[in-house]
């Protein structure tokens, strides 16, 4: 070998040493990887069987395992995967017994919210890498237990801001950090759609395909009603986070990334459920404003019933500097403006991007965050977001929820986000859990 080569060679290997006992800071994967990658996948009502599909058309990837509590979904996703591989994955309702298994290699979580910060847990004490969707937790003690999780067991834990992974998106990044609008110092962030009312709910049996003790899991136990699932537990604090995590996460996470933000000093929340009066406990109608100490801001506006576009997008960002801006529109685009509102520069890409997917609204470029979280395991890359970068953006909108619910200012310590001398709304850090069902680490 030439003694360049070698001494590049040896530089490599030094680097990912010293990254070895940090998995979750790290980003990348220093084991014995294999060529293949079997994954299993729980939640494929609707999310789920979307990844697995995207996954299954990966070289080298292997559906192994499908997890849900309502048997329909699964036997529906296990089909669906068949027909497009030629190759039936096994179906298993309690994802306890999936984790038990030893023939796979990474844990793909798409189930409700309450289940994330859990379910990435369980999966790291079981030795599985995991890819868990926005938002990473249900509460902010939750993610902070999942990044422990991560680096206790030396796993790889990528949360799904697929953004990150996109492009154009990251070199519009580059571009902010060299200063190509001067400094930004503030970035404005919305989500808009035309969701109904989920109406009152009634009291009825839970379907037979469904084992609704389980959906719940860690959840405090609450009566089957016929308008919660399979979506509207969004809606519901009791297991989900409302609009400001199921999409708002997205919008945060790349404006705090371009504003080279970490943690926040200080978060407020305006809003309501304004819309309609039904069940719908979470605010539909919601403005979050961020400080963060190196004297940047962020606000992000959802709307989940009226779908007015704002720059004629339902969804996307602006940066704003002391020498221009930068007008983002969720996809794989962005547009430069100078201080004349003068358009400098503009980067496209043809990617059809739907802001009303509930799905996946860039559908065609989410394929490239799974591509790198598989690239990861093997060791040839280093994860786009990493738990300890999906916390921080989970974090500000779970944040932004607790000031709604309190309907106060938080003051927060810098250092980790941690709320400052407000009794009631640290309450609101962690949550209640059924009894018997306390995550641990």
């Amino acid at each position: 070998m030439e003694r360049r080569k070698f001494i590049q060679n040896m530089a490599v290997t030094g680097t990912t040493f010293l990254m070895a006992p940090g998995l979750a800071k790290a980003g990348i994967y220093t084991g014995s990887p294999a060529k293949k990658v079997v994954v299993g996948i729980m939640g494929v009502n609707s999310r789920g069987a979307f990844l697995a599909s995207k996954l299954a058309a990966l070289k080298d990837v292997e559906i192994g395992y499908i997890c849900d509590v309502d048997s329909k979904a699964m036997d529906k996703c296990i089909a669906e995967v068949e027909k497009a591989t030629g190759k039936r994955p096994k179906g298993i309702t309690d994802i306890r017994q999936l984790l038990e298994k030893k023939d796979f290699d990474a844990l793909v979580i798409a189930a409700p919210d309450h289940w994330h910060a859990p379910a990435t847990i369980l999966a790291c004490q079981a030795g599985k890498h995991v890819y868990v969707e926005k938002p990473c937790s249900h509460n902010p003690h939750e993610g902070e237990m999942a990044i422990q999780a991560a680096e206790k067991y030396k796993r790889l834990v990528q949360m799904g801001s697929q953004r990150r992974s996109f492009n154009n998106v990251q070199k519009m990044v580059e571009e902010l950090h060299n200063g190509i609008i001067g400094r930004a110092y503030f970035a404005r962030g919305w989500y808009v759609n035309n969701r109904k009312s989920i109406g009152v709910g009634k009291e009825v049996p839970v379907p037979s395909n469904l084992n609704y003790d389980l959906w719940q899991g860690y959840a405090p136990r609450r009566p089957y009603k016929d308008n919660l699932i399979h979506y509207n537990w969004h809606w519901f604090w009791n297991w989900g986070t409302g609009e400001a995590l199921n999409n708002g996460t997205h919008e945060i996470d790349v404006m705090r990334w371009g504003l080279g933000a970490e943690y926040p000093n200080r978060v407020t929340s305006g809003g309501g459920r304004f819309a309609f009066k039904d069940d719908w406990e979470t605010p539909d109608t919601q403005t979050i404003v961020v400080n963060f100490p190196n004297e940047t801001s962020l606000s992000w506006e959802g709307r989940s019933c009226n779908p007015f576009n704002s720059e004629g997008v339902g969804r996307g960002v602006v940066f704003y500097g002391d020498h221009g801006t930068i007008n983002y529109g969720g996809g794989n685009g962005y547009q430069v403006f100078d201080m004349d509102n003068k358009l400098v520069k503009e980067v496209k890409d043809e990617t059809p991007v739907d802001a009303s997917n509930k799905v996946s609204p860039t559908e065609m470029l989410d394929r490239i965050h799974l591509q790198n979280f598989v690239n990861a395991i093997r060791g040839d890359e280093k994860l786009n977001q990493t738990i300890i970068n999906g916390h921080k953006s989970t974090l500000i909108p779970q944040l932004g929820n607790i000031a709604q619910r309190v309907g106060r200012v938080l003051n927060l310590d810098p250092q980790n986000g941690h709320i400052l001398n407000d009794a009631e709304a640290t309450k609101l850090w962690s949550r209640e859990y059924q009894p018997g069902w306390n995550p641990k680490v």
